[in-house]
C-alpha cells in the first residue's frame, strides 16, 4: 500500500498512488472485504450499510464534510468510520478500518 497523505479542510487522508493501483490489480493483489460470517464478499455500500447496521452502526449525517463522504457511528464506543461517498474509491485504507473496529466480523482478502 503506497500513496500520498493529503491534508485537507482539516482532514488527513490517505491517496492511494494510482500507478501502484494499476500494478496490483495487474498482478492480481486486490483486496475485496470479506463478511466472515456469511462469507459474502462485499459489492456495494448498500450491503456494507445493512452488515454495520446489524453489529450497531448507524449512518452519521453531522460530518461537515460536504457531502464527499459516508459515515458511521456507534454509539457505545467514540469510534467513527469514515469512507468515500463513491464506492468506486473504496479502498484498502478503508477495509481495513473496518476490520479493525469489526475484528469479528469482517476480514480483507485478495481478490
Amino acid at each position: 500500500m503506497s500513496g500520498v497523505w493529503v491534508f485537507r479542510n482539516g482532514v488527513v487522508r490517505l491517496v492511494e498512488n494510482p500507478t501502484s493501483g494499476a500494478a496490483a490489480a495487474a498482478s492480481g493483489k486486490r483486496k475485496a472485504l470479506l463478511h466472515t460470517p456469511s462469507g459474502e464478499v462485499v459489492a456495494s455500500y448498500a450491503s456494507l450499510e445493512r452488515k454495520l447496521a446489524a453489529l450497531g452502526w448507524e449512518r452519521y449525517y453531522g460530518g461537515g464534510d460536504g457531502g464527499s463522504m459516508l459515515q458511521y457511528h456507534k454509539r457505545t464506543s467514540v469510534d467513527l468510520i469514515s469512507l468515500p461517498k463513491d464506492f468506486a474509491h473504496f479502498g484498502s485504507v478503508h477495509m481495513y478500518d473496518i476490520v479493525i473496529k469489526n475484528r469479528d466480523a469482517f476480514r480483507v482478502i485478495d481478490a
